[in-house]
């Protein structure tokens, strides 16, 4: 079967599943990668192996589940490895993983607060990156879809957040990298673009509601236009959208999902 293949990481929960469910949909086939176990410098549960697991049965051996550490270049390459040698090419990366912590003042923020959001959220971007960009390359396109990099990166990556500095600072990285590559690999025919979600019905918002001492994630609604929160689909069916040949348009595009956050 000659049909697309998209790497995402982040994939057992939230946008990530969501991003998965969505390119199988549109006649995708997925490795889904997911760190699989808690960090204990964050105060939430990551996203389980039973988690990951259960996107993947849901789709009838379309998607694989990978175990994969973003920190860890050796472990992403290696998932990358496992995408290709299962179905045999790879058009896509989809760059979900991200962790958020904090609460602090930029000059208070410990040293492995600030590390684990720079590592997970930009530099685990540059490792996916490094994984898959030679293999897309590579890659024969399909008049059915785009070869294509998509980073997420969030509101706060176009206006920083006070008590999130660390988290500011790597959503704005991701946005630096990505459009950079977008020049990079414009005249090889791959796009390269950023999905910046609005306040996300996910566990990072209910981890940003205690940050800010919020009983209830939805009162971040007061910062969007429309009066609801971003629901994950929504920006998958921005990243799907993306991956499609109807975007063969597009790179180098900041794209807000944001429910009208951005004009307040």
């Amino acid at each position: 079967m000659n049909a697309p293949v998209a790497v995402v990481t982040g994939a057992a929960r939230g946008i990530g599943a969501a991003t998965v469910d969505r390119l199988v949909a549109s006649g995708w086939r997925v490795g889904a990668l997911d760190i699989g176990h808690d960090d204990p410098t964050l105060d939430y549960p990551m996203g389980t192996v039973s988690e990951l697991e259960a996107v993947a049965s849901r789709h009838d051996g379309r998607v694989i589940p990978l175990v994969a550490d973003v920190r860890d270049q050796r472990a992403v390459d290696t998932a990358v490895h496992t995408t290709v040698a299962t179905f045999g090419r790879l058009d896509a990366a989809i760059a979900d993983a991200g962790v958020i912590a904090g609460g602090r003042n930029a000059w208070e923020t410990t040293e492995a607060e600030w590390a684990i959001q720079l590592d997970v959220n930009l530099t685990g971007v540059w490792h996916l990156a490094n994984a898959t960009i030679p293999t897309i390359l590579a890659t024969e396109p399909l008049p059915e879809a785009q070869r294509t990099f998509v980073a997420v990166s969030s509101s706060a990556g176009l206006r920083a957040r006070r008590r999130l500095a660390a988290y500011s600072a790597s959503k704005f990285g991701v946005i630096g990298l990505v459009t950079a590559m977008a020049a990079e690999l414009g005249p090889e025919g791959i796009t390269a673009n950023v999905v910046c979600p609005g306040s996300t019905d996910t566990p990072l918002l209910t981890e940003s509601a205690r940050i800010y001492g919020l009983d209830d994630p939805s009162a971040f609604t007061v910062h969007h236009v429309l009066d609801r929160l971003v629901e994950p689909t929504d920006v998958a069916a921005t990243i799907a959208y993306l991956s499609s040949a109807a975007a063969s348009a597009i790179t180098g595009a900041v794209i807000p999902v944001d429910a009208g956050m951005g004009i307040e």
